[in-house]
């Protein structure tokens, strides 16, 4: 890792995106837009994808009849393998992918209305496919992270995360290493596809039109195969809350 003192990261959003339809390729249209804004991408960069226009790529947009009081309910429960709370139009579930989160990732911002859209059918592979393609594109090798905004237990305020990732790292095991007093370190695990994808939105917002973002910099060591589903779920035999 560099040294504490030339650590840096550059994070840049890719304006020029536009709408997001079915069947769209997304690596070429972020190279695209890369190259049009003077920011060809690198090896080593870590590229954030907003759900939203994975999922617009991937077909998963659905009708919903919005003067319908349940729909939004009865659309977040059939996305769900299990419901843990409800509080008025609110239900927290369980996803067939293991995220917990409101009403399954049903989502009616930024889209037409009378739609829906769902969240992709397996992020690590959605990731995989963009990754796949700017290798192809641009002979390079970057990391993917798809991403969504989920709320959190205890804590006010919702901050985007990792839900998908292909070559970068969604969890780095410091356990055994020594902190800077030389402590050894006995259950330090750090989300760094988390962290990455929090700070990615800062250039990216909720409602500018940027979907997608460029984090660069990290540290080398990260850039490996990974699985958000494998590495940052937690398995029920080990969670205390359920």
């Amino acid at each position: 890792m560099n040294s504490s003192s030339d650590r840096e990261l550059v994070i840049f959003g890719l304006e020029g995106i536009g709408e997001i339809t079915r069947g769209a390729k997304l690596a070429e249209v972020i190279v695209v837009a890369a190259n049009a804004a003077g920011r060809e991408l690198r090896s080593g960069d870590v590229v954030v994808v907003t759900q939203k226009i994975v999922s617009k790529a991937e077909g998963r947009v659905v009708a919903i009849d919005l003067s319908d009081p349940d729909a939004k309910r009865l659309l977040a429960e059939s996305e769900a393998v299990r419901v843990l709370r409800r509080r008025g139009d609110l239900v927290i579930t369980e996803t067939a992918h293991g995220f917990i989160c409101a009403n399954s990732g049903v989502d009616l911002s930024n889209v037409a209305d009378g739609q829906a859209v769902l969240l992709p059918l397996d992020p690590d592979r959605s990731a995989r496919t963009i990754r796949d393609g700017l290798r192809s594109l641009m002979g390079i090798e970057v990391g993917v992270i798809v991403s969504d905004t989920f709320g959190r237990t205890w804590r006010r305020g919702v901050i985007d995360v990792a839900i998908g990732a292909a070559g970068v790292a969604a969890v780095i095991d410091l356990r055994g290493e020594r902190d800077a007093l030389g402590r050894e370190l006995i259950a330090t695990e750090i989300c760094v596809a988390d962290e990455i994808t929090s700070a990615a939105d800062l250039v990216m917002g909720k409602a500018t039109g940027v979907p997608v973002a460029v984090v660069r910099g990290v540290d080398s060591r990260w850039l490996r195969e990974s699985s958000v589903h494998s590495e940052i779920i937690r398995p029920p035999q080990e969670d205390l809350f359920r």
